[in-house]
């Protein structure tokens, strides 16, 4: 009886381990999600799966969510490098309805055996619906693409980069639309000993009740080409350098524009070049840091052009 139970016992174990490693197998380079799809598929493109939560753990490391189609594909949590692209080329955006969730995507690796911890994400429309906290949150990861984007509504941040880990990470967003946050439109920061290097490029950050762009603790900010217009809040401006001096803003051709300051400096340092700033009621804001403006700036049409110390650069 106890050979035979031994027998059954290993039996049962093997049969468990061909099991997994069928599983881990099956996982597939690219994976595919659709509107009239179901998360009991294999997400192959014949057979795609219903949400993007259902496809990534059919997608391996490295590997790509596609969308074939139009339609809600759910909140997701990544904690494997990997691309969720909503379509584009004609196919519209891959929607993410996060109403009454956390966040849309939380970015969160932490696995030492993924090298990259790298998230692509591209094509997407997260829909906060005035009760989704942030758009996206990473917390932990070495990089970051964030494009061709629109997130709209949420009670939070529309991105916020928040790194709880001391290492370095990469950031970068382009083409990427942030409207109706109830707090900041973008905010960057790391904990001690960690560092947050970020590109913000074509974007637009509109009627955030914060800051549209704000660069907290130990980031590293460069914002180019974009239009940021707040609109409201007792504090807030279209870029700020924030949190502590261990930071930089480099703020290049952009459209600062009705916000209460365009560019605010609490701590570290901001420079501002090729860029229009009007209808703000402080264009450049000094409040304990260092705020250089170069010559090529036009700075128009609000009532405090300036506020604080600024340090005047001419063009080289």
């Amino acid at each position: 009886m106890n050979k035979g139970r031994l027998t059954l016992n290993i039996l049962t174990t093997i049969t468990f381990i061909f099991a997994l490693a069928a599983m881990t197998h099956a996982q597939a380079t690219r994976t595919w999600v659709s509107g009239v799809g179901d998360d009991v598929n294999p997400c192959s493109r014949t057979a795609p799966c219903k949400t993007y939560a259902g496809a990534i753990s059919k997608t391996a490391k490295d590997g790509e969510i596609s969308t074939l189609d139009p339609g809600g594909f759910g909140t997701l949590t990544i904690t494997k490098s990997i691309t969720v692209n909503g379509g584009g080329a004609g196919q519209g955006y891959g929607s993410v309805l996060s109403a009454l969730a956390p966040q849309g995507f939380l970015i969160n690796i932490t696995d030492v055996n993924d090298v990259r911890k790298a998230v692509r994400l591209n094509w997407l429309d997260i829909n906060g619906a005035s009760t989704g906290t942030d758009g996206i949150r990473m917390i932990a990861g070495s990089a970051l693409h964030v494009e061709n984007t629109n997130i709209d509504g949420v009670v939070g941040d529309g991105i916020d980069i928040n790194l709880s880990t001391a290492t370095v990470a990469e950031v970068y967003i382009k083409n990427v639309s942030v409207r109706n946050a109830a707090t900041n439109g973008i905010i960057i920061q790391a904990v001690a000993g960690g560092l947050v290097l970020a590109t913000i490029e074509d974007c637009q950050v509109n009627n955030s009740t914060g800051d549209g762009i704000e660069a907290g603790a130990r980031s590293r900010v460069t914002v180019r080409g974009c239009v940021i217009s707040t609109h409201n809040g007792a504090s807030s401006a279209a870029v700020r350098a924030a949190g502590s001096a261990d930071v930089e803003v480099n703020v290049d051709t952009s459209v600062l524009t009705y916000n209460l300051s365009a560019v605010r400096v609490d701590l570290g340092t901001a420079r501002v070049a090729n860029s229009v700033i009007s209808g703000n009621v402080n264009g450049l804001h000094n409040v304990g840091g260092t705020l250089k403006s170069f010559g090529t700036n036009r700075i128009d049409g609000n009532t405090n052009p300036t506020v604080g110390a600024i340090t005047p650069i001419a063009q080289s």
